[in-house]
């Protein structure tokens, strides 16, 4: 499936969107998973068809179904979302590969820290009026200065799945 993406501005679908994040804890046996409200977005698709933009998640909107677990994840231990409230993904480039493989390059910012972070999304959706996007991949948490691991509970990387929903709001 070959496809073009409209030039233009486009803004976040907030009720299509969903961002995600598992993580293997109790020492790799159980995995915590939870759901992240996603604040805002947008960006542009330039007439070259490459893309640049920005996704916003609230901090404190981490909701793993386990209230007790939820209030550590968003105090100081890990997100520190009183001092930190956003998160951001800020697409430096967006450009439709192979097909519908779309390879992104922006920075993450987590805690006031930000790294570069590459993956590739799948279009899942394309037309004049609208574009989705799903992806999944993994992050170092402890570059973000998400360090606590009492008795060495936690291991290995954190899986961000994300189907990023948008339409065009007009024209470039």
């Amino acid at each position: 499936m070959t496809v073009a993406v409209e030039t233009g501005l486009w803004q976040l679908d907030k009720t299509a969107t969903t961002v995600a994040v598992g993580h293997k804890t109790m020492w790799g046996l159980v995995t915590v998973k939870g759901t992240f409200a996603v604040t805002g977005g947008g960006g542009e698709v330039l007439p070259d068809g490459s893309a640049t933009g920005t996704v916003t998640l609230d901090a404190a909107s981490l909701d793993t179904k386990h209230a007790k677990r939820d209030k550590h994840l968003h105090g100081p231990d890990f997100f520190d979302a009183e001092n930190h409230p956003e998160i951001t993904f800020a697409v430096r480039g967006a450009e439709l590969r192979d097909g519908d493989t779309v390879q992104v390059t922006g920075q993450l910012t987590v805690r006031g820290i930000s790294r570069p972070v590459t993956f590739t999304a799948r279009l899942t959706k394309a037309n004049a009026d609208a574009v989705a996007l799903e992806t999944e991949f993994t992050v170092d948490r402890t570059q973000f200065g998400l360090g606590w691991n009492q008795m060495g509970m936690i291991k290995g990387l954190a899986t961000v799945t994300a189907t990023l929903a948008f339409v065009r709001t007009k024209t470039a």
